[in-house]
């Protein structure tokens, strides 16, 4: 039954630019109507020049909180009061909880990722992994692998200006969680197959193999995937990247993003509500939204 707009309601939504593309309307108002909660979600297209009066407005509104996607997950962290642990680590957010007023910064991404490959039976606490990329979402995951107790996490990033600015970043994830977490260029294909054999998992947190170039494909070599090496990609569209049919073909696990997107959604949800997100519910909606 759906839920009726009342006085109480309260309102919770997506600040980015652009924001009306988002499924993230369709998931947390199905979530609040089948859990009871007198709430609404909208998406904001929000200008960086107004984002800090659009935080604000969190408290002046008493809404539950907002998601935040681009371009606002690091010029967010200015305009709230505290930061979760991943969050300070990072230097980004993607969700803030209004306490009584107090804003709090957390990020979800690595949340997501990491329930994901649970609900997959992919298990890699205590193991060793391969990331591709170390951009926002890829250190997200980077990061909350790391706080959840992955021994090792082998990251390959474009020996770019980009490479320089993200390996102190990683030394200070790696100081704080006691994992051990090493920088390599891409174009190291010797390294790159060396920490592969050694690992439990690929994740590729790039956007290689996303539409409009969906013939490309984040690995030098397919050979280099083996039938024990679950890998993990980020993209959720198309439903089914290269690297991820090459996975399929030697036999391994091959998981999209499609759950990196509903568990991260998820984990905002119940830092607004204090309750679980009926993902069995939610997922289905977000599968027929991707194929229109």
């Amino acid at each position: 039954m759906e839920n009726e707009i009342s006085g109480k309601t309260r309102l919770a939504g997506l600040y980015a630019l652009p924001a009306r593309h988002s499924f993230s309307p369709i998931m947390h108002t199905t979530a609040f109507q089948a859990t009871g909660v007198d709430a609404v979600y909208l998406s904001f297209d929000v200008q960086p020049e107004r984002l800090g009066d659009s935080i604000q407005a969190i408290r002046d509104l008493e809404m539950l909180g907002v998601n935040l996607s681009m371009p606002h997950k690091m010029a967010a962290i200015n305009y709230v009061d505290e930061l979760s642990q991943a969050a300070r680590l990072i230097g980004a957010i993607n969700t803030i909880v209004n306490q009584d007023g107090k804003l709090i910064g957390h990020i979800t991404d690595g949340i997501g990722c990491m329930k994901s490959l649970k609900q997959n039976g992919i298990e890699i606490i205590g193991k060793r992994m391969t990331i591709l990329g170390a951009g926002g979402a890829a250190t997200a995951i980077i990061t909350q692998a790391a706080i959840d107790g992955v021994k090792a996490i082998d990251v390959f990033n474009i020996k770019d200006d980009f490479y320089q600015k993200i390996e102190p970043k990683l030394a200070i994830i790696a100081e704080e969680t006691n994992c051990q977490i090493q920088l390599h260029d891409l174009a190291d294909e010797q390294q790159l197959s060396d920490s592969l054999s050694a690992s439990s998992l690929l994740v590729n947190g790039t956007s290689i193999g996303m539409a409009p170039n969906t013939d490309q494909m984040p690995l030098p070599d397919a050979t280099m995937l083996r039938k024990d090496l679950p890998v993990f990609d980020v993209i959720y569209h198309p439903g089914e990247t290269k690297l991820l049919k090459a996975a399929k073909a030697t036999g391994a696990t091959a998981v999209n993003g499609l759950g990196m997107l509903l568990f991260q959604g998820a984990a905002s949800f119940e830092l607004w509500t204090g309750k679980e997100m009926p993902v069995d519910q939610i997922q289905p909606l977000l599968e027929n939204e991707i194929k229109k």
